[in-house]
């Protein structure tokens, strides 16, 4: 299962280099679990051919603007009516002004022209193309007309100049068109996620840790961005790339963490603290890189700060969740945390599994709640267990 399981995703390409960009686009797209129908313009034949994406889909690949689709429907109508979603990746500047113009002479623009369904697209071509004024102007009338766009990226060109007009990365692409389908039931809401490690400093090269990828975390705020959420993450060192509409804040330390989380916690109507923040740090930090010695040595620990429990003392009327990682008697644990720390939900994993949770793709979490309830999922990826965890927050909201 994934977020366009169910979904049919109209998939028009026109003729650009960056048509073979779009095979890898619908792989992406059948990975989430969406129904992929392709259709080509007859310049996008030039660049690829259709037996790639019939391959690919399993579905036929429309060209002809007389092509049957089925035999009770006019094709381009079967399309139209069968799109959740039609994303036109790459989206030429010939493609963009006719349909500004309101030009239907073949099968896409057609299809566009006559489906309801939201309608988004990705421009690809060169630097200059992009900055004429006049294809800025059909840009500009499109996006009035309620037209979805997801602005090409700079870079080197396939002509060989730089400058602006790369298509976008295929997997903003994907997340744009989950975007777009998505519930939008917390729109106005701002939204406070933590995610990752901290570091905890020993001497300049050396620091306490622990194997939190961020993954999580940052699953969580990317679905809150998608279902229309402010999103601020603030995150621990970690590879992973932020969504792109959170506004994203890097701390290293426990103390940074707490810092950045009393700033921004006042304006938050939600709290989710996923983040692994070091219970202890060295009391003292070495300025220069410790040496071996002969014998044993001693660390001096100390406290930090129990950031979810001083949240927990000042909620008020937000909804707090936090995360309880354990190697043992994990609901135990995880229970006395949601009593502790004053939340409204806590979410336990076993972060002793090897086939779950730190610095995997997929997680093995139970729900618990104030009132002794709790919810127990199987094994899913971070991306299902955070659509789960938001549809559970969505209805602690509608209680209050």
């Amino acid at each position: 299962m994934g977020p366009l399981t169910g979904k049919d995703i109209v998939l028009g390409i026109t003729g650009g280099i960056a048509a073979y960009k779009s095979a890898d686009l619908a792989r992406q797209l059948i990975k989430q679990g969406g129904r992929v129908h392709v259709i080509m313009t007859d310049s996008a034949r030039e660049f690829v051919s259709p037996l790639t994406f019939q391959t690919l889909t399993g579905n036929p690949v429309t060209t002809g603007l007389f092509h049957l689709y089925d035999e009770k429907k006019i094709g381009h109508i079967a399309l139209a009516q069968r799109a959740d979603i039609l994303a036109v990746a790459p989206a030429t500047a010939n493609c963009l002004g006719k349909v500004a113009g309101g030009i239907a002479d073949d099968m896409l623009t057609t299809v566009i022209m006559a489906t309801e369904a939201p309608v988004l697209f990705a421009p690809a071509m060169n630097v200059h193309m992009w900055d004429n004024a006049i294809v800025q102007e059909n840009v500009g009338k499109l996006r009035a007309g309620g037209y979805h766009f997801i602005e090409p990226g700079r870079g080197e060109l396939a002509c060989g100049e730089e400058g602006t007009g790369r298509l976008a990365e295929v997997e903003d692409i994907v997340d744009e068109i989950i975007t777009i389908l998505a519930p939008k039931d917390f729109a106005g809401k701002r939204v406070l996620v933590t995610a990752g490690p901290t570091r905890e400093p020993l001497d300049p090269v050396r620091f306490l840790s622990n194997p939190s990828s961020g993954k999580m975390g940052y699953a969580i705020a990317q679905a809150f961005c998608r279902r229309g959420a402010d999103v601020t993450l603030i995150s621990g060192p970690t590879a992973e790339k932020p969504p792109r509409r959170a506004d994203h804040v890097s701390v290293k330390t426990a103390r940074d963490m707490y810092e950045q989380v009393e700033s921004c916690f006042p304006a938050a109507d939600i709290v989710v603290k996923t983040a692994a923040v070091s219970d202890y740090s060295p009391r003292n930090v070495a300025e220069q890189k410790l040496k071996k010695t002969g014998g044993s040595s001693a660390l001096e620990l100390e406290r930090t700060p129990d950031i979810l429990a001083g949240l927990g003392r000042k909620k008020g009327s937000r909804i707090l969740v936090g995360f309880a990682a354990e190697t043992q008697d994990l609901l135990d644990n995880a229970r006395e945390k949601l009593r502790s720390k004053n939340l409204d939900l806590i979410v336990a994993n076993d972060v002793s599994r090897s086939d779950a949770g730190f610095g995997l793709d997929v997680n093995k979490v139970t729900f618990l709640y104030p009132d002794g309830s709790a919810d127990d999922l199987p094994v899913l990826s971070k991306g299902a267990v955070a659509e789960e965890l938001l549809d559970r927050i969505a209805r602690l909201l509608k209680k209050q």
